[in-house]
């Protein structure tokens, strides 16, 4: 680990020891290691969210035990150097924060990258052989099919990956990426935000995988929310760049109209940095409460806001900074992109539902100071 990586290793372990430690320190620390390495091969994506697992960065608070703020800030910082690397990064923690819940008997391996894979192909789903179970034990079994969405599949070293079993239970199973019958198809994957994260579909054919928990514990545990608001603060990472860089475009400027953009940005993202803290407070008072109601409008609410402050900043700075300059322009690409991992409108339906049907819910709306 170079000199650079290991001044990360010190800002980042500030951050997590002390809830006074001031978070520009990490901003800076993080900014400098990627500065003097760019985006090059050997500084990729992959390349610093390894640095950060080698430096014992991935140990984060566990959500919902009383530091999720001190969680969601280090996810933020890395956001705010970039969303590939952040896409990364929070896959990884967020399998060691589902490992700790619901599968303590086994030690996450040191050292190597995980990633959380849920989304289902609409063709071919990942199924478990039926079969399956006579491979050594009723925990390992046979899996085939189609995983899509697969953020780092040519990097990652073990993958938790939702899959149905014969029986129409749905499993999550841990796969090693270098285990035989393991293919990767970049063919659909054709994006331009988020190209750097290289989500693409990995397909499996009789490849050894073990069952992690019990059935359906993925969906059913306390801590699927938690980690669901905590991507809301990486999209909030991402967000705060972009109005950074607005804000440092307009210094010695006197254009009226950019400036009304940049306080439109600034209400957005304190607006949204109020709700992340009130959020994370509420999963840490009450851990084991259903969290759909609170997560699905944290991540509505900051999806709008990022909407909001592209929008904003778009027209700020025009094009000139959108075309010249590479780390603006990749921040401006990846968002809307990653913020998409929200459903939109399909999430809002959801959040209302729930409005309607628990009286509980109901009276926490928030709707009065």
């Amino acid at each position: 680990m170079g000199s650079g990586d290991r001044y990360l290793a010190a800002q980042l372990h500030q951050l997590i020891a002390s809830a006074d430690t001031g978070p520009m320190a990490v901003e800076r620390s993080i900014e400098r290691l990627l500065e003097r390495e760019g985006r090059t091969p050997s500084r990729d994506a992959a390349t610093v969210a390894r640095a950060l697992i080698a430096a014992g960065l991935d140990r984060l608070p566990l959500p919902g035990h009383g530091a999720t703020l001190k969680r969601w800030q280090a996810l933020e910082r890395v956001a705010r150097h970039d969303l590939a690397t952040v896409k990364l990064y929070e896959s990884h923690t967020d399998a060691l924060a589902i490992l700790h819940e619901i599968d303590t008997r086994h030690a996450p391996r040191p050292d190597a990258l995980h990633a959380v894979w849920a989304s289902e192909a609409r063709v071919d789903p990942l199924t478990i052989r039926e079969d399956g179970r006579s491979l050594r034990d009723a925990s390992h079994v046979l899996i085939d099919g189609r995983k899509s969405w697969c953020s780092g599949a040519r990097v990652v070293d073990f993958a938790l990956m939702t899959a149905v079993a014969p029986s129409g239970a749905r499993h999550l199973v841990e796969v090693r990426l270098s285990a035989p019958g393991v293919s990767i198809d970049e063919s659909r994957w054709q994006a331009v935000g988020m190209r750097d994260s290289g989500s693409f579909d990995v397909v499996c054919d009789g490849v050894p995988a073990r069952i992690v928990g019990p059935a359906n514990s993925y969906l059913a545990r306390p801590g699927f929310w938690h980690g669901g608001a905590g991507v809301a603060a990486c999209w909030f990472g991402a967000a705060a760049a972009i109005g950074t860089r607005v804000r440092d475009l307009q210094v010695d400027r006197d254009d009226p109209h950019a400036l009304a953009h940049l306080g439109a940005i600034d209400a957005s993202l304190a607006s949204g940095a109020a709700l992340l803290r009130e959020v994370a407070r509420t999963i840490d008072t009450a851990p084991a409460d259903d969290a759909a109601h609170v997560a699905l409008r944290v991540r509505g609410a900051i999806a709008d806001m990022c909407e909001r402050v592209l929008h904003h900043a778009e027209r700020a700075v025009g094009p000139g900074p959108l075309c010249n300059e590479a780390d603006l322009a990749r921040r401006v690409a990846d968002l809307p992109i990653f913020v998409r991992q929200c459903r939109a409108d399909h999430d809002h339906v959801a959040q209302s539902r729930i409005l309607l049907t628990d009286a509980e819910a109901l009276g926490e709306a928030g709707w009065t100071l």
